[in-house]
């Protein structure tokens, strides 16, 4: 029986920890409202507050390869498994942080991980230094 497994952070396609969902298909998903990330350290967290949504992807994984990964991105019971609902009314399985345990973490605005450094939507904007920078290169 197949699980569906809510990924938001490093384990999005293309990211550093995406290497165990590799060969898996993803497919595009979003939270529904009530959810937010936080960054802890290189990695990120999610955390049920707040009335945000959360984009991510959505993998369709076989026992096996869920425990294997799960196994590989909990980080020593640093994440909860727990169910996470999505924009489209049903649920997958996602690892999160607690309340306590985010209490403090910035928070990434607009739920978008690949965001939080560029000027996209919930990503912040660049300060004088690095526009600046960014000049003396073209």
């Amino acid at each position: 029986m197949a699980v569906r497994f809510f990924v938001y952070a490093t384990l999005l396609e293309g990211e550093p920890g995406h290497t165990p969902l590799m060969g898996h298909a993803p497919t595009a998903a979003k939270t529904a409202a009530g959810y937010t990330i936080v960054e802890i350290g290189p990695l990120a967290g999610l955390v049920e507050e707040g009335s945000a949504t959360v984009l991510g992807e959505i993998y369709d994984l076989e026992r096996e390869a869920f425990i294997n990964v799960t196994g590989q991105a909990s980080h020593a019971g640093l994440f909860q498994l727990m169910p996470v609902r999505l924009d489209d009314g049903t649920t997958a399985e996602a690892l999160f942080l607690s309340v306590d345990q985010a209490r403090g973490k910035r928070r990434i605005k607009g739920g978008d991980w690949r965001a939080r450094f560029g000027n996209g939507p919930g990503g912040l904007a660049a300060g004088p230094l690095v526009s600046w920078a960014r000049s003396r290169n073209r």
